[in-house]
C-alpha cells in the first residue's frame, strides 16, 4: 500500500494562510490504513488547526469529509456541492489523490496535508516498511522475492558489490546486504543458478529502504524490538 506521513502543522498553517473556509478531505484506503489521512485523522487535524488559528487571532471555519478513494474520480462526485461552500480544500490523500482532487475541482485551491512516503507493508500498528520502489522492472521472480532495487543501497540488479561485509551493507551494520539475502534464499530453494543471470543496468538510486513509524506508535515499536 501507499504509506504517507502527515505534514507538520506549521507547514499546513502556512499553506492555508488567508483562507477562512477550508474543507479537509480524508481518504478511506491507504492513508487511512497507515493512520495518516483517514476519517479519524481528519478530525484530529481540524481540531489542531482550529485551536492554532484561534491562538493566532485568525479563526478558521473547517469542514470535514472522507471519501472511499481520492484517486478514483467516481468517489469524488459525492463532494459536488459541498466543495462550493469552501475557499480551499485540504486533502489528506496521497499525491495521486491530491492531483485527482485538483483536477476534479479546478476552481478551488487544493493543498496536500500529508507527504507520500513510499510503497510499503504493515509490520505492526503504526509501523510500515518500504518494500517496493515501483521501478517498473520487477525481478522478484529471479531474486527469491527480495527486491534488489529497494533493499540494496545501490539498487544493484546483478549481484553484490565489493562492499558487502558478513551479510551486511557497507553503509552500516543495521542494513542487511540484499544480495547476501537473495543468495541464501535462492540456495534454500535449490535455484542458485539464477543468481548468475544478467539483467540490464538500471538507474542508480542512492537510497536504502525506509521505515515509517507514526509518532503515537514509536514506543510500541521500541518494545517490539527490545
Amino acid at each position: 500500500m501507499i504509506v504517507a506521513e502527515r505534514k507538520p502543522l506549521e507547514e499546513i498553517k502556512s499553506m492555508l494562510k488567508g483562507y477562512r473556509r477550508v474543507l479537509t478531505v480524508g481518504c478511506g484506503t491507504c492513508v487511512a490504513v497507515c493512520l495518516a489521512g483517514g476519517e479519524k485523522e481528519v478530525g484530529v487535524l481540524n481540531a489542531e488547526l482550529n485551536i492554532a488559528r484561534k491562538l493566532d487571532g485568525d479563526p478558521i471555519e473547517l469542514g470535514a469529509a472522507c471519501v472511499e478513494r481520492q484517486c478514483d474520480m467516481e468517489f469524488l462526485d459525492e463532494l459536488q456541492g459541498l466543495v462550493d461552500q469552501y475557499d480551499a480544500i485540504l486533502s489528506m490523500a496521497c499525491g495521486a489523490g491530491v492531483q485527482f482532487m485538483a483536477e476534479r475541482f479546478e476552481d478551488v485551491p487544493v493543498f496536500p496535508a500529508v507527504n507520500t512516503t513510499f510503497i510499503g507493508a504493515n509490520r505492526d500498528v503504526g509501523w510500515y516498511e518500504e518494500k517496493c520502489r515501483a521501478c517498473g522492472t520487477c525481478v522478484l521472480g529471479m531474486t527469491a522475492g527480495i527486491c534488489p532495487v529497494t533493499m540494496c543501497a545501490k539498487g544493484l540488479f546483478n549481484g553484490p558489490c565489493g562492499g558487502t561485509n558478513n551479510g551486511y551493507c557497507e553503509i552500516g551494520n543495521d542494513q542487511p546486504c540484499a544480495w547476501y539475502r537473495i543468495y541464501e534464499r535462492l540456495a534454500r530453494q535449490g535455484r542458485l543458478e539464477q543468481i548468475m543471470e544478467i539483467h540490464p543496468a538500471t538507474e542508480w538510486r542512492n537510497q536504502t529502504p525506509r521505515t515509517l513509524v507514526q509518532a503515537a506508535y514509536r514506543k510500541r515499536k521500541e518494545l517490539a524490538e527490545s
